[in-house]
């Protein structure tokens, strides 16, 4: 019989806690930058694990969407989809947390990474790559559209009969929150980069701020237009 389970043990916090390598702590007497050079690596490790998290919700509502012609998960997605909507949030603060690094202490590191940079992220690809963007919708937008046609209905019915629609129009509002976050969170990063680099090329051989920007995007276009169209129809008719 095994030892009892301690928390330590259960989140493996030995291996957790020893993940953080400051290339800064090689030279002697940088002790402000080695902190700070931990602080962007937890950031960056943390923001890691919660895409990990996003990513499965995601993929898990898309599956939901795929293999059902019915309701009867639609409550489990939208409370997959609400959590995406946190979480992308949560990635948000980190960034303004961010804002907290010391420009000199980030000179000092900055040489040390030699070509890793975040726009290397394998995961943040992956999301974008649900998500869509704004000329291109993804699997994300385009599993609930079908599924929503399945039902017998249209999203843009949905967005018309608004909360009448029940889950549908929740699921609806969910999805645009993420798009909100995730825009949000981006705009967060081009502030953030611009602050300490200025116009400098990013570490990765990127154009840093410039590259941000040209990437910066806010998803779910047909279905921002569908709510909008419906909101104004109802504006009118009010009147």
């Amino acid at each position: 019989m095994t030892g009892e389970l301690k928390y330590q043990n259960y989140l493996e916090l030995d291996t957790l806690l020893s993940l953080q390598k400051p290339r800064a702590a090689a030279s002697p007497g940088l002790k402000s930058a080695v902190l700070s050079e931990q602080f962007f690596i937890i950031a960056h490790q943390a923001s890691e694990l919660w895409l990990r998290q996003i990513i499965a919700d995601l993929e898990a509502a898309i599956d939901a969407f795929t293999t059902s012609d019915d309701t009867s998960q639609a409550e489990w997605v939208v409370d997959l989809l609400q959590r995406a909507g946190e979480l992308v949030r949560v990635l948000h603060t980190q960034l303004t947390a961010l804002d907290r690094l010391p420009l000199g202490d980030f000179a000092v590191f900055r040489q040390l990474l030699g070509t890793a940079s975040g726009a290397q992220s394998e995961q943040f690809r992956r999301l974008a790559r649900l998500i869509g963007n704004a000329e291109q919708d993804g699997p994300l937008y385009e599993s609930f559209a079908a599924w929503v046609a399945r039902s017998g209905h249209t999203v843009s019915d949905i967005a018309r009969r608004g909360i009448g629609a029940d889950v549908y129009y929740r699921i609806i509002e969910a999805l645009l929150d993420i798009g909100n976050g995730y825009w949000r969170w981006q705009v967060s990063h081009i502030s953030l980069i611009t602050r300490i680099m200025g116009n400098h090329a990013g570490t990765g051989g990127t154009s840093g701020a410039d590259h941000l920007v040209n990437h910066c995007t806010l998803p779910f276009a047909e279905l921002r237009e569908l709510r909008s169209k419906a909101h104004i129809g109802l504006s009118v008719a009010s009147t």
